[in-house]
């Protein structure tokens, strides 16, 4: 069953009262998040007619402050972001949580793989796995998206250099059925793209599922168009899906269509594109500040966030799947990104 059924006009009246709900529920189990909304003229019992209209929160705050709408007793896990700059945002799960982000992601990524757990290969090392007691969080990732697979075959060497005798080798046993993908983006150009055209290599029955940024590629003159093009020109591959998620908000991936004319929204969530002065919705297709909303988050208060990147809605159920269709741009000047959190940062 797809995830990916709803018209943006009855998205709009199903989200809108489970995020009042929502917002409710934290504020009462969460003191924080009531100073928050206090803060910013949120009163109880307030109408909102738009999702729009209901209060977000910068993604920033969860590096800076503790925000749970659980008792220390029921922490089950806690979710840490990857960083750059040594902050790290931490997310607070129940175990009814941590159970619904794994069930929703699941069924999302099931929208294009099917049922069946597929042969893996995945664009990485298994040296990411030398210290079972900490990963990084591209192993975080990594190890994640291999509970989607089987005989899962890495592509690098201990030394992080293509092995061709295992990509053959899986190729021999798997590539005349469906098998999976999975990469960072800028590593499966480098690695997979590089090697299957140099030894002309066929990934014609492969779905590859990559995520990251595309910053590297720009570098190389390489976009999503381009990606797209020549894996299938010149490999075969064609079932390709680009995928944008955060850790603040828990099950919720955004994922591209099969015709990879952008990224669509999950039945459970919605995406906003904010202009960065007004902070009033942009029109389709004018960049802004991406806000995600979603409404799997019960245990904190990540149901309406702010992010840290740029995008632009290029139409709104005019595509494969309904909804809004949308493509990220890069990530905010860290200056802007910060300026998005001062009005908060008092009241918090």
């Amino acid at each position: 069953m797809s995830l990916f059924t709803l018209g943006q006009a009855e998205r709009e009246a199903r989200l809108l009262p489970e995020l009042i709900e929502l917002t409710e529920h934290h504020r009462s189990h969460s003191p924080e998040y009531a100073r928050l909304l206090a803060a910013l003229g949120h009163r109880p019992g307030r109408r909102y007619e738009r999702v729009a209209d209901l209060p977000w929160l910068p993604v920033r705050l969860f590096k800076h402050h503790v925000l749970k709408s659980i008792g220390d007793d029921e922490v089950f896990k806690v979710l840490t972001s990857s960083g750059t700059t040594g902050e790290v945002s931490r997310i607070h799960l129940d175990k009814d949580a941590a159970s619904t982000q794994q069930r929703m992601l699941s069924a999302t990524m099931r929208t294009v793989l099917g049922t069946r757990r597929l042969p893996m290969l995945l664009v990485d090392t298994k040296a990411l796995f030398a210290d079972r007691r900490s990963f990084s969080a591209r192993g975080a990732g990594v190890l994640g998206m291999m509970n989607f697979g089987r005989d899962h075959t890495f592509l690098l060497d201990g030394q992080e250099r293509p092995d061709l005798d295992a990509v053959r080798g899986f190729l021999g046993r798997y590539g005349s059925e469906p098998f999976l993908i999975f990469g960072f983006t800028f590593m499966t150009w480098l690695y997979l793209y590089d090697l299957a055209r140099t030894h002309r290599l066929d990934l014609s029955n492969g779905i590859l599922i990559h995520s990251g940024g595309w910053k590297k590629l720009a570098d190389r003159a390489v976009d999503n168009a381009e990606f797209r093009r020549r894996f299938a020109e010149e490999t075969g591959l064609r079932r390709i899906h680009d995928f944008y998620g955060m850790v603040e908000q828990i099950g919720l991936t955004f994922l591209e269509g099969p015709d990879g004319g952008g990224l669509y929204c999950p039945d459970f969530s919605d995406v906003i594109v904010r202009d960065p002065r007004t902070w009033e919705p942009v029109p389709v297709g004018t960049p802004g500040v991406v806000q995600v909303v979603s409404t799997l988050p019960r245990s904190y208060p990540g149901h309406l966030l702010l992010t840290e990147d740029r995008g632009v809605v290029h139409g709104v159920d005019d595509g494969v799947w309904p909804g809004r269709r949308f493509s990220i741009l890069g990530r905010l000047p860290r200056a802007e990104a910060r300026g998005c959190s001062d009005t908060f940062a008092a009241a918090a």
